[in-house]
């Protein structure tokens, strides 16, 4: 749709180099009478005109190469088109002012129908390339949003691993390896650990056994099991220093009164 617009404002550019060439020779009396047009009073006027025409006709051409302007100077030109035919229907056509004969009437009615049209017709035209430019604009912003989104995820997962992997005391074992538990963790932690295979593309998450947390809770239930065992087997060494003390006793009282001892049976 972008290149019709283009042949539009080609040939906005045309015409407006014409009726700007045109109202330029305002002084030239006898190309007006030999094209049965009324000579524009004072000349000034026509060529002041004149020159606006050329300068919106190469406005037009310009548009019409670089692709930033040409739905603005599209619509603009539109506009100044149909209005333009339209004062010239109005004027020469409806209310014939000022009186021309039949050639210039006829003349004056199909420029002003010309301009009419494709003046309207270029409106439209850059409306409609307008609108699908926008549409294209938000179709890309939508897409660079989705992916710097993407790329925000990949990068905080990235970070996520490397900080993983930066961390003191955390070790990622092979695939299916087992690994084994400290010695003083070994009534709390299972002896050997099975690591599932980690899917192609995926980093392998550490064991819940080898965190620090955990190896550290598995620590204090190993020594607090020791503390407990070693007070049992304190108390029981008290308790068979306190039976041989008593036996001991029991044997010297024995003496002293000079009771005998029976003999051994079995």
């Amino acid at each position: 749709m972008k290149p019709l617009l283009r042949a539009v404002l080609i040939i906005d550019a045309l015409l407006l180099l014409a009726f700007g060439l045109l109202f330029l020779l305002t002084p030239w009396k006898s190309l007006y009478d030999a094209l049965q047009l009324v000579q524009t009073d004072p000349v000034l006027v026509g060529q002041g005109a004149g020159v606006a025409l050329i300068g919106l006709a190469w406005l037009a051409l310009h548009a019409s190469i670089d692709g930033a302007m040409t739905a603005t100077v599209a619509k603009v030109v539109g506009h100044v088109n149909w209005l333009t035919g339209a004062l010239m229907l109005v004027w020469l056509v409806g209310l014939h002012t000022p009186p021309m004969t039949g050639l210039g009437q006829l003349a004056a009615a199909l420029t002003g129908v010309v301009l009419f049209v494709i003046g309207l017709g270029g409106v439209r035209l850059a409306s409609a390339v307008r609108r699908r430019d926008r549409l294209a604009a938000a179709a890309l912003a939508q897409r660079a949003g989705r992916a710097a989104s993407r790329d925000a995820e990949n990068d905080a997962r990235k970070a996520g691993r490397e900080r993983e992997a930066a961390r003191p005391g955390v070790v990622y074992p092979a695939s299916g390896a087992h690994v084994e538990p400290a010695p003083g963790a070994a009534r709390s932690v299972n002896a050997a650990t099975t690591v599932r295979p980690v899917e192609p593309g995926l980093t392998a998450a550490a064991p819940r056994s080898m965190m620090p947390e955990a190896a550290a809770a598995a620590s204090e239930d190993a020594l607090a099991h020791e503390r407990a065992a070693q007070a049992h087997d304190d108390a029981a060494a008290r308790e068979r220093a306190a039976a041989a003390r008593d036996e001991a006793d029991a044997r010297a009282a024995q003496a002293k009164s000079g009771t005998p001892r029976p003999p051994f049976h079995g």
